[in-house]
């Protein structure tokens, strides 16, 4: 079978040519980087050159960069070039601080236009597709990220922006809807409102493919997703701070996402550490652009965790893949000594059937000791049945999380729709311990 690339030239690249092509990118971002006032002063302090780098593996011997970096440096300190160069700027809400700004000048913007184009294109989005972008437009890069790269690969966009189910769901049937952007967290949400109103995706459009991303999810919330809705739905990886959406893509196998190696240098290393790990440990996700210019980011460090796929994908791309995000490294909490990622608690939760699409995970101090709350919504046929059966349900999931976390939590089931639903990513805990959000 013949097999279909947005741009075979640099997708089925032998690996020696994409390092040379890397050494080649890396010198000229290192170039870019050194005008702007961070990076000048950091290269010079520690006597830096673009020419001195003449293999990948020497981006070992270069600092970090990280989200603290970018905030202490606000709004300009990272910018290379004249500001009426600079066509764009996306930026995190900055709801605690100063929020992490990314510029863009025109090169950038196309740039970043093709590799979500390509990334599209991986995961079998065709310029035959009408392609519905359910995700906030503006600051965010979500919106216009996805919105130009569908362009770009040729579909007819729907840039319906996030929430509004009802009309979602309109738009889906008046103008047959085949592919969609999401956050998963949201998708469970859209799939209640189709039953409210009698409706099956299955039958009732014309969906095929979903893209879904900018929150951690587990394999068994896509399984749910692609079960629910009669489609196959493809993870996706991006950061505002490498662009947005368009940094790692599943293809056809659905076997960890694809790293586009000529826009990005990638790097998995220890979180302690900051020591290189072996390509299949799971380590802290490190990247250094490549193929921007306003803006370049030279080993910054991510915080997500996750790994490289040692071998090569069936779908003959050469670029490297990385595995699923399990987690943040700063998402982590400690309870009672033990250490908890929260992508722990939802793999246990979207593997019971009885259990609905959102859950909240509290952490409180009580009589002078800290406990863990989980609220899990359950389906309305059993939420409403037999109290029983609830209470069986309540002791299985406690018993399966204690056993995963090593921490018994108290469980409290509660009717679907009942918790916070967030017009933006899911808020999966609440830390009241020291009055705090994490999500």
């Amino acid at each position: 079978m013949k097999r279909e690339y947005w741009q075979e030239e640099l997708e089925v690249l032998h690996r020696n040519e994409l390092k040379k092509l890397q050494v080649e990118r890396l010198q000229a971002t290192l170039g870019h980087a050194g005008r702007s006032p961070f990076y000048n002063k950091v290269f010079q302090q520690k006597n830096i050159k673009a020419d001195n780098i003449k293999d990948v593996e020497q981006i070992w011997d270069l600092p970090f960069t990280t989200k603290q970096d970018l905030r202490e440096n606000f709004p300009y300190g990272f910018l290379t070039m004249p500001k009426k160069e600079i066509v764009r700027l996306h930026s995190s809400s900055g709801t605690t601080g100063n929020p992490t700004v990314v510029f863009h000048n025109r090169h950038d913007l196309d740039s970043w236009a093709n590799l979500v184009a390509r990334s599209l294109f991986i995961a079998g989005v065709r310029d035959t597709d009408v392609f519905q972008n359910i995700c906030g437009y503006g600051l965010f890069t979500g919106g216009l990220g996805f919105q130009y790269g569908i362009e770009k690969l040729g579909a007819l966009s729907i840039p319906a922006g996030a929430g509004n189910s009802l009309r979602q769901i309109k738009l889906m049937r008046d103008y047959g809807t085949t592919a969609a952007h999401a956050i998963p967290s949201y998708l469970g949400r859209l799939y209640e409102v189709f039953e409210a109103e009698g409706l099956d995706p299955k039958k009732d459009t014309q969906l095929r493919i979903f893209v879904i991303g900018a929150e951690p999810h587990t394999d068994e919330q896509r399984r749910r997703i692609e079960e629910m809705y009669g489609v196959k739905a493809y993870n996706s990886f991006g950061l505002t701070e490498m662009n947005g959406p368009g940094v790692a893509f599943e293809c056809e196998y659905q076997d960890g996402m694809h790293i586009w190696e000529d826009a990005y240098l990638v790097e998995i290393v220890n979180p302690d550490t900051l020591e290189p790990v072996p390509d299949g440990d799971y380590g802290e996700l490190v990247i250094t652009t490549l193929d921007r210019q306003a803006m370049p980011l030279i080993r910054y460090r991510t915080r997500d965790i996750t790994r490289i796929i040692p071998d090569r994908c069936k779908c003959g791309r050469t670029h490297r893949r990385i595995d699923r995000i399990t987690g943040r490294s700063d998402d982590m909490f400690i309870i009672k000594g033990c250490n908890v990622f929260p992508m722990q608690i939802e793999g246990i939760l979207l593997k019971i059937p009885e259990v609905g699409s959102d859950y909240m995970i509290t952490l409180e101090t009580m009589n002078g000791n800290d406990e863990m709350v989980v609220e899990v919504e359950v389906k309305k046929d059993w939420f409403r049945g037999d109290i029983r059966r609830l209470e069986s349900l309540t002791r299985s999931i406690t018993a399966q999380i204690r056993d995963e976390v090593l921490v018994k939590p108290a469980v409290k089931l509660v009717e679907a729709g009942s918790l916070p639903k967030p017009e933006g990513k899911a808020v999966r805990v609440i830390d009241l311990r020291n009055g705090g959000i994490k999500n």
